[in-house]
């Protein structure tokens, strides 16, 4: 049995995992919030975090969230990708064998009161 296609507007999180150098958690947070300037006002794109990973001091975690699938793959395959967010490429966690993942939203909660 195969997964139906993921729909086009649908909403999507990418996760980008990236690891510090010893002692270098500093450039790691520099290089986000360059990238972050840099995409501020990015078609689709409608937030993003660093996360710190609790039990390993070294690793990161930039967590984005786009409108749709649609919005994401444009950026993505515009001349812009690449030059916006190089200053995190040497930092990419290639350890845990793919160093992102994206993933659709298919089910959500608001817990807000």
């Amino acid at each position: 049995m195969t997964e139906p296609d993921i729909d086009s507007e649908a909403e999507v999180r990418v996760l980008l995992y990236v690891r510090a150098p010893e002692g270098g958690a500093a450039s790691i947070e520099r290089a986000y919030h360059q990238i972050s300037t840099d995409l501020h006002g990015t078609e689709g794109l409608l937030r993003n975090e660093l996360l710190r990973d609790i039990s390993d001091r070294q690793g990161f975690v930039v967590f984005s969230e786009w409108a749709s699938l649609a919005a994401f793959q444009a950026w993505e395959q515009g001349p812009a990708h690449r030059g916006r967010t190089s200053p995190l490429r040497p930092f990419k966690d290639r350890a845990r064998g793919r160093h992102y993942g994206i993933y659709a939203v298919t089910a959500a909660y608001s817990m807000a009161g």
